[in-house]
């Protein structure tokens, strides 16, 4: 018996030992609890505070942390390294989301943790993983930057013209376009992510292209790109007449961007038959009230138009060997991608605004 427990009794011995027992399991607990608080992680989200009104503002977004758990067995634990804003996030939050979710998008980002041998710590992937720094997922919602991606193109075009906007536009021209070389192509929001891409690939098939853009330095872009007839639409003083000027005997193919008041005009410049691709409608996205009229009617009739709205998903099947196509025109400086990049993940709200008014050159993404 130690000196210090002589004289007490076994009762009060036994309870001073149970006491210490206790004081030691909960030291253990406390200590157990901290080594998981610091195994966690904490993620920095961009929510959606309230459905826009118009054109967003600051007040629509709110920044906020979560903890993220430890990845079970067949998770792994991202880290986002470049994130892209894109038009489809304006129409689309109206429909899919409600106020406090975490803002919709698409990012590159790095393996950091894996428990699932498909997806090896060091390893980049691209999903669908919203405006977070940090995801927990079991991979269903992304997939792994293609094997052979070169170290010299950077990771961000896995968001652009090597990603879902170059394939937007592969696709638009190829299977719903059908374009054929020597046509006649109007594309409009053409210094874009997709436009960009939509004219350079029809040129690499032959085929003209007038392209429209909403500011000088846009326009001197498209020139740089080869197109053969550029023009800025927010200046020139008579669209219809631009149109004409362009391409008097008409167009065969439209892809558009755009839709509104410039479709409207550009439906009227059509050749019998012509086929209208419609990817967006960047002119409409903010509208409190929805647009009526123009309508259509009577060119689709007389002209026998055909007009078909697409969704890339469509053709996922394809994208292995379709983004691989793209890569294989950019290392032969067949396809040419510009990037407007906007530094600090605090900054998703301001690159996105200023996406949607026009203020990027190529594709806008924001590099965390």
């Amino acid at each position: 018996m130690r000196k210090k427990d002589k004289g007490k009794s076994p009762a009060t011995q036994a309870n001073a030992h149970r006491s210490g027992a206790v004081q030691w399991r909960g030291i253990a607990q406390i200590s157990i609890a901290v080594a998981s608080s610091e195994n966690m992680v904490q993620a920095k989200t961009w929510i959606l505070k309230q459905h826009f009104e118009g054109f967003p503002k600051d007040s629509d977004f709110e920044l906020k942390l979560e903890q993220l758990p430890e990845p079970k067995d067949g998770e792994v634990l991202l880290e986002a390294v470049f994130l892209s804003v894109d038009p489809y996030m304006r129409p689309l939050s109206s429909v899919r989301m409600q106020p406090g979710d975490v803002m919709i998008g698409a990012q590159v980002a790095k393996v950091i943790q894996s428990k699932n041998p498909a997806f090896p710590e060091g390893s980049h992937v691209v999903g669908r993983c919203g405006w977070r720094t940090h995801t927990v997922s079991d991979g269903t919602s992304f997939t792994r930057v293609l094997s052979d991606w070169p170290q010299a193109v950077p990771l961000s075009l896995a968001l652009g013209g090597i990603g879902m906007p170059g394939l937007t536009g592969l696709y638009g021209l190829e299977e719903v376009l059908a374009i054929k070389p020597g046509e006649t192509l109007l594309v409009n929001a053409a210094a874009g992510a997709v436009g960009s891409v939509v004219g350079q690939i029809a040129k690499l098939k032959g085929c003209k292209v007038v392209a429209s853009a909403g500011s000088d330095a846009k326009v001197a872009y498209l020139k740089e790109l080869g197109f053969d007839c550029a023009f800025n639409y927010k200046t020139v003083s008579s669209l219809e007449e631009a149109l004409k000027q362009a391409s008097p005997e008409g167009y065969e193919c439209f892809f558009d961007n755009v839709g509104g008041h410039f479709s409207s005009v550009a439906l009227s410049q059509m050749k019998m038959f012509g086929r209208i691709a419609v990817c967006g409608g960047v002119s409409l996205y903010n509208d409190e009230e929805p647009q009526t009229g123009p309508y259509p009617h009577l060119p689709m009739i007389f002209k026998e138009l055909r007009m078909e709205g697409f969704l890339v998903g469509r053709w996922a099947h394809k994208n292995e060997e379709s983004l691989k196509r793209l890569l294989t025109w950019l290392q032969e400086g067949k396809l040419k991608c510009r990037e407007h990049v906007t530094v600090g993940f605090e900054n998703m709200p301001a690159a996105f605004m200023g996406m949607l008014q026009g203020e990027n050159l190529g594709k806008a993404i924001v590099k965390v």
